[in-house]
């Protein structure tokens, strides 16, 4: 993919549906009795990885455009599958699905690819087994391909040296089927999309500061779920409207839950002009933002807020590189285990683009306001490396060739169409 520098960028977009949302969707929509009805829903590769999980575990899901069908069997429902389920790139699948494997009346092998093979499980492999869970790494490095043992659970309570969703979330969804309550208590508050979900199906769980506690064995029933549109998609078209002279851009459906939105509260501390439009609550909050072009200064980014905006960081990196000033990224080490080592990655392309940018052992020191220029990105294989770098090639003089840039198929299928419909 070759981009070149944008002169034009106006109009409207409605991005995918939340990914993390969607994933939750499926796995809570099987472990429930009846048929939910999920719209907007993302079918990108990662989502219909953990489909194709639950499909060959007995699930009947039906597939139109925008929207899924999940004939839920309750919480004991589940077959095993004929072979080796495959989480494909999706680190969401592999550990929130684990959480429910350690509790199946059978014994599973789970995969991924490549990428997946690489990121460290041990984070969802000591709690489970604090639960009863017989868990394994096959290759014993503590990573992915698992071979899980369905064993009876009892509850406990688990405090997460990370603040991690998808720790979190393997823990609860293993605690629904505990001899007890099940609690997790964690450094600082990550996404709750978990918690939210499970109590629309009918789980009973309650939150106090950074510990959430579930009771067992509830009775799941169907939901009808409406996935907003995905926030850290949204975050390209933010930095994009923001970045690019004289843009204006509307983006509809967004997804603004507190634990997800801190690109947002990052974006106007830097100075954006971003205002919200019919906010709405439909499970989870909602609004439109209208972004305005905008001169960014540098700040700190750091502590509590990190959490809620992990993903978004490589292109926030992209706005701190035209923002005035020091931007100074802290306690963000989790970057180094995404799909990438995203510090190294965003440090290596944004210097080779002309930024002043230094990695540090848990973040970037960036010193903004050079002009950047094209070059040639490897993303990789990391579709938020391959979308920064695009948004990045709208302000840069010159020519970006991305390598790799079908990658984005994995959360946003349309991002390049959107992006050439609003640059033309």
């Amino acid at each position: 993919m070759i981009l070149h520098k944008a002169h034009h960028l106006k109009g409207e977009v409605t991005i995918p549906g939340d990914k993390s949302i969607s994933h939750r969707a499926v796995m809570l929509g099987s472990l429930a009795q009846g048929t939910t009805l999920v719209t907007n829903f993302l079918q990108g590769a990662d989502c219909l990885s953990t489909i194709d999980c639950f499909s060959r575990m007995g699930i009947a899901i039906e597939k139109t455009p925008g929207q899924i069908l999940i004939h839920g069997k309750g919480l004991h429902g589940l077959r095993k599958p004929d072979g080796i389920l495959d989480a494909g790139n999706s680190g969401t699948t592999t550990r929130l699905i684990s959480g429910i494997l350690a509790a199946q009346p059978f014994e599973t092998t789970l995969t991924g690819d490549a990428s997946i093979r690489r990121r460290p499980m041990r984070r969802i492999m000591e709690p489970l087994s604090m639960m009863g869970a017989d868990i394994t790494s096959i290759n014993a490095n503590d990573c992915a391909p698992l071979h899980i043992k369905g064993a009876p659970l009892h509850g406990i309570h688990y405090h997460s040296k990370v603040a991690s969703a998808q720790v979190k979330s393997a823990v609860l969804l293993a605690g629904l089927y505990a001899d007890g309550i099940t609690k997790v208590t964690e450094p600082t508050v990550s996404r709750n999309h978990s918690e939210i979900m499970l109590r629309c199906f009918g789980a009973k769980v309650q939150t106090e500061d950074t510990t959430v506690t579930l009771s067992p064995d509830p009775a799941l029933y169907c939901q009808e779920v409406c996935v907003p549109g995905d926030i850290s998609s949204a975050a390209y078209f933010i930095a994009a409207g923001l970045l690019v002279p004289g843009a204006e851009v509307l983006i509809q459906n967004v997804g603004i839950n507190p634990t997800r939105a801190g690109i947002l509260k990052v974006a106007r501390e830097m100075g954006g002009d971003i205002t919200y439009l019919n906010v709405r609550q439909e499970g989870e909050p909602m609004a439109d933002l209208l972004v305005r072009n905008s001169a960014l200064h540098g700040i700190t980014i750091e502590g509590a807020i990190i959490p809620t905006l992990i993903d978004e960081l490589p292109i926030i990196n992209i706005m701190a590189s035209c923002a005035k000033g020091t931007t100074i990224i802290r306690d963000a080490a989790e970057l180094k285990v995404k799909e990438s080592n995203r510090i190294d990655v965003m440090v290596n392309h944004l210097s080779a683009m002309g930024c002043d940018i230094t990695g540090t052992e848990d973040g970037m020191i960036i010193n903004g306001g050079k002009s950047l220029h094209g070059t040639l990105i490897d993303s990789h294989m990391d579709h938020r490396i391959a979308m920064s770098f695009a948004i990045a090639a709208l302000i840069a003089d010159g020519e970006t060739e991305i390598l790799g840039s079908d990658v984005v198929t994995i959360s946003y299928p349309d991002f390049y169409e959107d992006l050439h419909r609003l640059t033309h």
